[in-house]
């Protein structure tokens, strides 16, 4: 008999972080500070971050250890099993093979503690009392006021208003692990009230939660900002994920011929392909490492390459990224989690070097191999994972027309236990595709910011 699941003891779970940055053919271009235009050092980090998170974020070293402290909670879910879909083969009559690195086993329910945990470890050993966060399916927010809970901090978040309507079970699940959450924008924050005054029926974006969490942060000396993705040290925590999957794959005796992964600011995409990569570019294997971001929110496959704001108000520093802009409101689509107009520059600066490709995928398509999932292999998946399901699917299919037995490798990085309320949309027929028109790109573009270019 075949494995199904692949799994690994405690014992085998990584005791280190993989920072991909040493081994690319050329560093990614600096922060930069939105004052001075200069590439920003630990001090302009300070008021928002620990420094053991500033460390994180521009080292050179090729891995960084795990603390003690956060192995032990990571313990409560890691090793995550991979999963070899035998069903969802057969259903699909495809003579490829089909593997998923399922993160739904986590407290949250995604993959997002991996970076939660680390987060508030550093914080709590800084004397930090209490974080501030945005978040948009509420995956994120989940995590933070998880991990803060088991480190002794108050957690405080800000839910893009969309997803916060959509889904109300993710508030209570934050206020149950002892987080407290407000819709945004909001009148707590000047940056939310702004945003009222304008749009008093405001949907929110990320890039809005976040001008409010870094506000009330910035205002406070006991109070840190902490973020879900996007930020090198995030991509780097989620490295345990591809870690992981490449010693279960080599228990499985397969490598991969394609890895796919949702994106929407990099960091569960990341955490599964950077290891892989790793590989690829040592020369051990060479996979196609795709990334399946929103057709309503196509920062890789529409948006432009340049300095810009990680949030709406502009109080972040400037990233070079590929964004559509960061006063860009995408459609309320179900992916909440991939509602961001920015990619992680790190994944932006992998993009550029044409060490991955990247696709954009309607909602309908996504929801539609969610359910075909669901029904083969019985996890109902996040809205999110299910963009990378779908390009799963299609290129199955595709070695159903050739014949070629591929090993596709893709992150289940979520449950959707609590986006029910998404796939009863779906099934009535009730869901729309969102087209993104280029006047309301170009309405977006405008408003980046106007950067000297850089020699």
């Amino acid at each position: 008999m075949t494995a199904t699941k692949i799994l690994l003891d405690e014992s085998e779970m990584p005791r280190r972080w993989y920072n991909l940055i040493p081994d690319l053919p050329s560093p990614p271009p600096p922060v930069l500070h939105p004052g001075t235009l200069q590439p920003i050092g630990p001090d302009d980090l300070a008021p928002l971050f620990p420094m053991a998170l500033i460390e994180q974020e521009v080292t050179t070293e090729r891995y960084v250890d795990i603390p003690p402290e956060v192995l032990d909670v990571y313990a409560l879910w890691r090793p995550s099993p991979l999963y070899r879909a035998h069903r969802l083969e057969k259903a699909l009559g495809t003579p490829a093979r089909i593997y998923y690195k399922y993160e739904g086993v986590s407290p949250a329910g995604s993959h997002k503690p991996n970076t939660a945990v680390p987060q508030a470890y550093y914080n709590a050993s800084a004397g930090i009392r209490r974080l501030t966060t945005e978040t948009g399916a509420g995956q994120w927010g989940t995590a933070l006021a998880f991990a803060a809970g088991q480190f002794g901090l108050e957690c405080e978040v800000w839910q893009v208003r969309a997803s916060y309507d959509q889904k109300p079970y993710r508030k209570m699940m934050i206020e149950t692990f002892g987080g407290t959450i407000h819709p945004s924008p909001s009148d707590l924050t000047a940056a939310g009230r702004a945003v009222l005054a304008e749009h008093p029926d405001s949907p929110g974006s990320l890039g809005i939660a976040i001008s409010e969490a870094v506000e009330v942060a910035a205002q406070h000396p006991d109070t840190n900002y902490a973020l879900g993705s996007v930020l090198n040290h995030v991509l780097l925590h989620q490295t345990i994920i591809g870690e992981e999957a490449l010693l279960q794959l080599a228990k499985a005796g397969d490598t991969p011929d394609v890895i796919v992964g949702c994106t929407g600011g990099g960091s569960n995409f990341g955490g599964l392909a950077f290891p892989f990569l790793r590989e690829k570019l040592a020369g051990n294997m060479s996979p196609v490492i795709r990334a399946v971001e929103p057709a309503a929110c196509p920062s890789l496959t529409k948006g432009t390459y340049a300095y810009d704001f990680g949030d709406t108000a502009g109080m972040t520093p400037l990233m070079k990224m590929h964004t559509l802009g960061h006063d860009f409101i995408p459609d309320p689509i179900h992916a909440g989690g991939l509602r961001y107009h920015g990619m992680s520059p790190l994944l932006s600066h992998v993009y550029e070097l044409g060490l991955i490709e990247a696709v954009a995928k309607t909602q309908k398509e996504c929801f539609e191999a969610g359910v075909r999932f669901a029904r083969s292999e019985g996890i109902v998946p996040a809205p999110e994972p299910t963009h990378a399901l779908a390009a799963c699917v299609e290129e199955a299919l595709r070695c159903k027309e050739t014949g070629e037995e591929k090993v596709i490798l893709t992150a289940l990085c979520g449950h959707g236990h609590l986006d029910l309320p998404a796939y009863g949309r779906f099934l009535a027929g009730d869901m729309v595709d969102h087209e993104l028109s280029a006047a309301s790109l170009e309405a977006s573009f405008a408003g980046l910011p106007e950067i000297p270019v850089r020699r």
